[in-house]
């Protein structure tokens, strides 16, 4: 057992307090002088033409200082997805269009003095518009002579397939074996097929930016964001604007989820502080967080697995059809993920087929969410898992167990999808999914509570079900994150990180890190995060990346402030480094136990002899991405006489290798799975049949609140990934994969109803158990 300082402890997180008190600073908190309030006029058609927009009279109503629409801006395409350059993502969008394409898109923008005449000003805007036909589902996007949703000068910045003309935004097929062949050894075949709704991420901060010009005359914009980085390379190139005249910081967030990883109201902002020198900001109410923020990607999977009655599955085939809505932010990677961190979870198939569309439609727009194509995947495929086995009389555990990917064992779907580098085999170093199935169904007591379908009273019967999922540590090859470090004159250190806390605790759990090479308390580690002008480059919080990649550069920086802190101390002991060693804020030397305290070697490298600054910066990329592992268990009652699902206790059991903080890595796992659980019962979009979402806020759209919880236990079984910071890898994902897929198979361990379309609304399970 390791013997750490820090790494494990649940340390309070850094900014708690401030938090719990309201003395923290979210983008709208920030006062800014003179400031521009902006609204949005948007469209009330799915897909229309603008033939005439007339400005006049709104731009002479009082206070109204600025209106933008697609007649002021250059026309430049780029993509709103905040991704690593070039992104991944087509470049499908304009500021301001002359086509709008859902209910909700952008027509123009007023800048006023108040809101109100702002508002006002909306109003006055005379638009004429040819309405043409909208399409909304995605199967019928594909048909022949369906509505074209783009059709002009689109592109895709990197070499993937892109077919705009046959509203696709993305493809991916790949195969591995012989797909018929397998289906032709199996004893019977499994088929079926799935579908997922849209979800909001509900963040309680909606998004919001804030521009200004500082006193240098440089553009500084304020944003709720996941990626100050990529914001300022996009807005930059949208804007056609010098880069090293924009900074972008961001303050306190309230909630992402993948939501905040996309650029949406950045350039906009910047824009009309650029043509009215004035500060400005943008808020989205929440009808237009619903609307026109982006959502997780509504997927339909068919799924068809040959298996032989000892339960080996000989072929699976997997194809998904995602509906990207009307912009293809984040189409590619969402959909290839639906592969990528699924398939080789079961990686002694031999036979696998898997195509993949993301497709256009007039609805809104997919993007970043927890999960990322997992979720939806994940869900097909644990209910596949089921029926296996009860149609082979199998334990579910035992089945599992047999056929995961285990420890120095690869997948061909990893090379299949182009997981990382060239040459550099993805290969699994650390897994203990088998003790987190044993002591997840220790805690629902699975043996005894399986298939009993116990009636608690008349018509109330009660199941459990589970699933298992894997994940990401980042994106091999492709995430970067640096850090730098420097020692004060009271022995304390400043650790300035590109890294984007968005209520995680990441700045907490990488001064954890820092302080643990250190041997300090977390409490002598002072962080400065996401200020493109202060801060190191850091890709932003996503794909799982911060613990993992930012981790490891900030440990990489903390060991050269150790050598720096060493080669100080030699000189004032009059020792070698290499018999010195950092203890409890001092330098001991391990031959007579003299020692200096850390203050006494900072004030000697600034004012005494060494006369230097202990600094050091540090930068990481990995290669791999190792998976964290969940085994997540649901026990529900299901009423037959109304067809309501309760939720009466839920498990989860993770290997997320070495928890830096377990407090902090229980939190994320309990509120990914209390997201997905709210998923599977609630969440969707409905719209009317022009495409006008009807249930654009909270009072409609249901989510759970804090008394609505069922009883949840969460554990953590530590592996240790040798590749990680002090052994750790991610966990802000995995804990959402598995809630859906495990509820819907305890409602058949509980009533026999197999659920495959979500959410698992009271009418849907009743008309399955009275088979309307």
């Amino acid at each position: 057992m390791n013997n750490y300082r820090t790494i494990g402890r649940s340390v309070e997180k850094s900014d708690a307090l401030a938090l719990a008190t309201g003395s923290s600073l979210f983008t709208d908190d920030h006062r800014l002088n003179d400031c521009l309030p902006v609204k949005i006029l948007r469209s009330p058609h799915a897909h229309a033409r603008i033939i005439n927009i007339d400005v006049r009279e709104a731009l002479s109503m009082p206070g109204v200082v600025d209106i933008i629409t697609h007649k002021e801006i250059k026309k430049k395409y780029y993509t709103t997805a905040g991704q690593g350059y070039p992104e991944p993502s087509p470049y499908d969008t304009l500021l301001f269009d002359d086509v709008v394409r859902y209910v909700g898109d952008f027509v123009a923008m007023v800048a006023a003095e108040t809101a109100e005449q702002a508002e006002e000003a909306i109003r006055k805007i005379k638009i004429e518009y040819e309405v043409l036909s909208p399409v909304f589902d995605p199967e019928k996007a594909l048909e022949p002579g369906a509505a074209v949703i783009h059709d002009k000068e689109e592109f895709h910045p990197i070499p993937v397939p892109y077919k705009p003309k046959e509203n696709i935004a993305a493809e991916v097929k790949f195969a591995v074996g012989d797909f018929q062949k397998g289906l032709e050894e199996a004893d019977f075949v499994v088929e079926e097929t799935y579908n997922s709704d849209y979800a909001s991420h509900a963040c309680i901060e909606p998004h919001v930016a804030a521009s200004y010009f500082d006193d240098t005359g440089r553009l500084v914009i304020i944003t709720a964001t996941q990626v100050p980085f990529h914001a300022r390379r996009i807005v930059s190139q949208v804007l056609d604007y010098p880069l090293k005249k924009i900074r972008v910081i961001k303050p306190r967030i309230g909630g992402g989820f993948g939501a905040k990883q996309e650029v949406l109201l950045e350039p906009y902002v910047a824009l009309f502080t650029l043509r009215t020198k004035r500060a400005v900001k943008l808020i989205y109410e929440r009808k237009e967080e619903f609307q026109s923020g982006r959502q997780r990607h509504p997927m339909q999977v068919k799924l068809k697995m040959g298996v032989k009655n000892n339960g080996e599955i000989t072929a699976l085939s997997m194809d998904n059809l995602m509906n990207t809505g009307a912009y293809g932010s984040h189409a590619l990677t969402v959909l290839s993920n639906s592969g990528s961190k699924t398939l080789p979870l079961l990686n002694k198939i031999k036979n696998i087929d898997f195509r993949g569309r993301s497709v256009y439609t007039n609805l809104p727009v997919g993007g970043a969410y927890r999960g990322y194509g997992a979720t939806q995947a994940y869900f097909a495929i644990n209910q596949h898992i089921d029926m296996i086995c009860r149609r082979t009389g199998q334990d579910m555990l035992e089945y599992i167990k047999q056929w995961h990917i285990k420890p120095g064992e690869t997948s061909d779907v990893f090379k299949a999808l182009g997981e990382g580098k060239e040459g550099v085999e993805q290969v699994v170093n650390s897994c203990k999914l088998d003790e987190c199935i044993d002591r997840g169904a220790e805690l629902i007591d699975w043996y005894k509570k399986r298939g009993q379908k116990t009636e608690t009273r008349p018509d109330f019967f009660r199941g459990v079900g589970m699933a298992v999922s894997m994940q990401g540590s980042g994106i091999p090859m492709i995430d970067m994150a640096a850090a730098y470090m420097k020692m004060n004159d009271d022995g304390s250190f400043n650790l300035d990180i590109g890294a984007t806390d968005i209520g995680t605790g990441s700045d907490t759990i990488l001064a954890q890190i820092a302080a643990e090479v250190l041997d300090v308390e977390t409490e002598n580690i002072m962080v400065l995060s996401s200020d493109t002008d202060r801060t190191p480059f850091d890709v932003g919080a996503y794909a799982s990346s911060t613990t993992y990649v930012s981790g490891g550069a900030v440990k990489k920086c903390a060991e050269k402030i150790k050598e720096q802190i060493l080669n100080v101390a030699s000189g004032i002991l009059d020792a070698k480094p290499g018999q010195l060693k950092l203890a409890a804020g001092k330098v001991v030397d391990t031959k007579n136990n003299k020692h200096c305290t850390l203050e006494e070697i900072a004030m000697n490298s600034l004012y005494g002899s060494g006369l230097t600054q202990i600094q050091a910066e540090a930068s990481h990329f990995v290669e791999q991405s190792p998976p964290p592992f969940i085994a997540q268990f649901a026990e529900v009652e299901v009423d037959k006489k109304t067809g309501k699902i309760r939720m009466v206790k839920f498990v989860s059991a993770v290997d997320c290798g070495q928890a830096i903080n377990p407090k902090l890595a229980e939190g994320q796992i309990e509120g990914a799975a209390v997201n997905g659980i709210t998923y599977a019962l609630f969440e969707g979009f409905h719209f009317t049949a022009k495409g006008q979402m009807t249930n654009a806020s909270f009072w409609d759209y249901k989510i759970w609140r804090s008394n609505d919880l069922p009883e949840m236990e969460t554990v953590i079984i530590p592996s240790d990934e040798k590749s990680g910071p002090f052994g750790a890898k991610s966990v802000g994902e995995i804990g959402i994969n598995c809630p859906a897929p495990a509820i819907a198979n305890a409602v058949f361990d509980a009533v026999g109803v197999r659920l495959t379309s979500m959410p698992f609304t009271p009418e849907k399970l009743y008309k399955l158990i009275n088979h309307e």
